[in-house]
Parts: C-alpha cells; sequence; structure tokens
C-alpha cells in the first residue's frame, strides 16, 4: 500500500469513527498517524521533484504576503497599497512570479508580496503550491483575499495552509516534552483537562516513538496542538482576511456576506481605492510593531526615521538593532517616552521600549 493510499483510508477511518470518551483516545492516534503520513509524502514528493523555486529576497521592516485563488483581485490590490506595477488582467493566472511591492506607513517600510494563485491541492504541490506556500511560511503577515462574490474559498484556504504546518491567528501550545531513558511516559496536567486525557496523549506520543518520557501540560490542548507541539515545525502567522470587489455588491448582499464572515473581514475594493488606507492602518496594527527613535547623547533632536521592532523589545534589541558590539560597550542608556515614567530616565539593558520612545545609548570609551 502506498502513503497515498494509507493516507485515504486512515481519513476514511477517522470520517466513519464517532467521537466520544471510549473512541478519544482512538481518534487521536488516528490523527498523529495521519499527520506522520503526510510530513512523510511531503518529503518524499520535494526530494524527488526537481524544478525552480521562487527566490524572494526579502526587503524592509517586514513582509506581508497575499494569498488567495486566482482572480481575487491580488495584483490590482498589491498596486493599491504599493508603488510596486504588477500585471493586471482579467483573467486566471496573471501572476506567475512573485511580485514585491513596498508600502510605506508610519515610519515604516513594508514589504508586500503579490503570489501565484493558490489552487486546491496546492499543499501537496498542485500548480507550484508547495513553492508559493513556502513563502508564506516566512512572511511575518498573511493576508487571506477573498472575492466578495465567491467567498466559499476561504475554508479551502485555510485548510491549504493548514496543511502545511501554517497556524492562523495561533500561538504554540503550552506543552513541555522531556524524553526520559525509562520510565514510560509520565502526563502532568497544570489545568483540568476537557479535551484531551491523558491516555490520549500517550498514544500520540507512541505514534512518534516516544514511549519514555515527562509530559507537562500547561493549558487545555486538542489532540491536534499535542500533534503540533511533538511536530516542532508549526509556523504560528498572524493574518486579516480581506474581502475584495464589495463595489460589486448590493446592501443586501454584503449584509450576507459579513454575516457569513461573522464581521470578521476588511472591506476593500482594491479597483476603487475604496477603504486602502484603512487596510494599510489595519496591516501596522497586525504586524505589532513598535517605532523606537534614537538620539544621539547632548543631541536635543532625534533621527526622524525609526527602527521598526517587535512589541516587547527590550534595549539589548536595540543595542543588537543599531550594531552588534555596542552591547560589549553599553552602560546605560536614557529613554523618553511612554515606558518610562519621566523624560531622559536611565534605564538598563533589559528595559522594555514601547512605541514611539526615544532611545539615547551611552557606551564605555
Amino acid at each position: 500500500m502506498t502513503g497515498e493510499e494509507r493516507i485515504t483510508e486512515i481519513e476514511e477511518e477517522l470520517h466513519k469513527t464517532v467521537y466520544n470518551k471510549a473512541t478519544q483516545y482512538h481518534i487521536g492516534k488516528l490523527k498523529a498517524k495521519l499527520a506522520q503520513l503526510k510530513e512523510q509524502e511531503i518529503k518524499r514528493k520535494s526530494s524527488a521533484k526537481k524544478g525552480e523555486g521562487y527566490a524572494v529576497k526579502k526587503s524592509g521592516d517586514a513582509t506581508v504576503v497575499l494569498v488567495g485563488f486566482p482572480s481575487v483581485g491580488k495584483s490590482t490590490l498589491l498596486n493599491a497599497l504599493t508603488d510596486a506595477d504588477s500585471r493586471v488582467a482579467a483573467y486566471e493566472f496573471t501572476t506567475l512570479n512573485v511580485v514585491p511591492g513596498m508600502m510605506e506607513y508610519e515610519g515604516a517600510r513594508i514589504q508586500i508580496l503579490d503570489l501565484p494563485g493558490i489552487i486546491v491541492g496546492a499543499s501537496i504541490g498542485k500548480g507550484r503550491g508547495r513553492e508559493v506556500l513556502s513563502i508564506v511560511r516566512n512572511a511575518d503577515l498573511i493576508l487571506i483575499l477573498l472575492d466578495a462574490t465567491n467567498i466559499k474559498h476561504l475554508s479551502a484556504l485555510e485548510k491549504e495552509l493548514y496543511e502545511v504546518g501554517i497556524r492562523l491567528n495561533q500561538r504554540p501550545p503550552r506543552v513541555s516534552i522531556q524524553k526520559t531513558d525509562r520510565g514510560g511516559v509520565s502526563v502532568v496536567a497544570n489545568v483540568k483537562l476537557t479535551k484531551i486525557d491523558k491516555r490520549t496523549v500517550r498514544e500520540i506520543l507512541n505514534v512518534y516513538g516516544i514511549h519514555n518520557a515527562t509530559v507537562a501540560l500547561h493549558e487545555d490542548i486538542t489532540d491536534d496542538q499535542m500533534i503540533d507541539a511533538i511536530q516542532k515545525n508549526r509556523i504560528y502567522s498572524p493574518s486579516l482576511i480581506l474581502l475584495n470587489k464589495i463595489d460589486m455588491l448590493n446592501a443586501e448582499d454584503l449584509k450576507k456576506v459579513r454575516t457569513e464572515l461573522k464581521n470578521q473581514a476588511i472591506e476593500v475594493s482594491a479597483e476603487k481605492r475604496q477603504n486602502i488606507e484603512e487596510l494599510k492602518k489595519k496591516i501596522f496594527q497586525k504586524l505589532d510593531v513598535i517605532r523606537v527613535y534614537t538620539k544621539r547623547y547632548g543631541e536635543k533632536t532625534h533621527s526622524p526615521e525609526p527602527m521598526i521592532m517587535k512589541a516587547g523589545s527590550n534595549v539589548r534589541d536595540a543595542c543588537a538593532f543599531v550594531h552588534r558590539d555596542i552591547i560589549k560597550k553599553f552602560k546605560y542608556a536614557h529613554v523618553t517616552g511612554k515606558s518610562v515614567k519621566f523624560d531622559e530616565q536611565v534605564v538598563g539593558l533589559n528595559h522594555v521600549l514601547a512605541d514611539g520612545d526615544i532611545l539615547t545609548i551611552v557606551t564605555a570609551r
């Protein structure tokens, strides 16, 4: 039996098995086997397939990708957001390569990539889908673009992204797995478990050949999350759903679409340039970055261009951003802004910075 046949067989068994307390561990075991087989098939096809990939040079302070089925208006939206000149036409598969553009907003330079249209089966290599999705895995933010006249594509796109290990708007499960030499699998739960039981955890670990380990569950997780914790190759990426071509819907149809999408989509018309500025704002907010301005010691004004850093960054991170050797000579820093109680407050390397802070680094001579 081939790998693909075995995958189909397990999927059919999963579909037929009714979930309850008695079957919970069996379903978890089947899911683990399925995930393992799919991973093996992906590796096998990747090693066997030879061809040109997409070479994309990262630029700017963050990278955002446009993901969608063909003809949803990705190229038009790229042109509306950036200075790019992506080819636009009213037929499918216009974009055959990755087209970059640069969006400037609030001092940040954000690279937007227009990717070739995704098709069903992209996660297993159809339509060069694996190559396209490999770029998605490296992005800081995913924009899922839907045609307002066909929102059924959303579930299909989310499935393709899920199959290549991309977890949208999630964080890694709080699970620690420490392998041991003997003693079997010991499961310690720091919370009440309602989505998974200890037997299921052991069954899933056994599928991956882990028979001796101490597992600590710091939150109530699902069997899928347990599998993700073992695989360790998942990407946890923020995303936004964009609803394009809203100018083609009447008020009643637009209301229905909003209800189906639970009012979670950002509505735009790329062609009419409608809500583009609002979209730029949402992109910047979703990237969860801060702007930190530097000021030389003794000077009154700060640099006009900010450093764009991830929220939660500290002075140590800022030093590394400026130059890797600064930390060796670091004495202290002055900070003015939201993160301190008063202007020019003296702080150390571990001080967490806030958006708009002005930073002066003082080093030993």
